[in-house]
């Protein structure tokens, strides 16, 4: 079996990561979505690592969404998983079938299939007895789409690291405080061959592409050029949250509404 090389940075952000938001701990059941990006072989790999080195046992699974494309073939990721001995499953699902009568001509694909694929994700760890559920999601995905909810709909929200879903068990995303370029030279050291928008059902239909994210991409890493430090500030704004200076009557202090010593103006 060839060894996985993970970076020492992206394993200590991965476990700070946990440490900080008690993500997996002892007996948890965890089932990782993998559709075979980068995000999600880099998430397999480094809960392979902590699973072999961290004071605690717990247990994960991978697991695929099969849509039901023609000519939808896994076989080499599978072989991957076997190779390093994750188990792993193909979910076979119709999410394409039903999409033809359920989603629109010209309509944004992303948030539909997003939605039922994790659904189909959901049902089988529902199935199973999973208590967790993984997800591949890094802190360029967040920062992407709290721009992205500010812009468009109005609205503060960024990706939780935890969160308790209505089926019962939680979502958990180990890799949300590490940069996708850090993902990105997992993969390539490792010489893999991540899935890309091939495996992705809308390549096969006549839908609109996202252009909003793909902008709003170019513009952080715009603003990243000409300041190379924005996503540290960023992470730290995410940590710093004065909510009670925003224009929410909910969370207005009424005791502060007087003075405000600390405001700058």
């Amino acid at each position: 079996m060839n060894r996985i090389i993970i970076s020492k940075k992206l394993l200590r952000v991965a476990g700070k990561t946990n440490a900080e938001f008690r993500l997996i701990g002892e007996g948890d059941k965890v089932l990782v979505g993998l559709s075979g990006g980068k995000d999600s072989l880099a998430l397999i790999h480094i809960l392979k690592h902590i699973q072999r080195h961290a004071p605690f046992n717990f247990e994960f699974e991978a697991c695929t969404i099969k849509y039901g494309m023609p000519n939808e073939n896994y076989t080499e990721l599978e072989a991957h998983c076997k190779k390093h001995e994750i188990k792993h499953t193909v979910y076979d699902t119709n999410i394409f079938e039903i999409s033809h009568d359920t989603i629109r001509e010209n309509s944004s694909f992303c948030s539909y299939f997003s939605r039922m694929r994790r659904g189909a994700l959901y049902t089988y760890a529902e199935q199973n007895g999973f208590n967790k559920v993984a997800l591949g999601h890094h802190f360029d995905d967040t920062v992407e789409s709290f721009f992205m909810n500010m812009f468009y709909n109005g609205t503060m929200r960024a990706m939780a690291p935890i969160y308790k879903t209505s089926r019962g068990f939680h979502l958990i995303r180990p890799l949300i405080q590490a940069r996708e370029r850090q993902l990105r030279a997992f993969a390539d050291e490792n010489q893999l061959q991540p899935i890309g928008d091939e495996a992705c059902p809308a390549m096969l239909k006549d839908v609109k592409m996202p252009h909003a994210r793909a902008n709003m991409k170019i513009w952080l890493e715009e603003l990243e050029r000409e300041n190379g430090d924005i996503f540290k500030r960023i992470k730290a704004s995410f940590k710093h949250i004065h909510d009670d200076t925003l224009l929410d009557p909910v969370r207005w202090k009424r005791d502060d509404i007087v003075s405000s010593p600390k405001e700058k103006v």
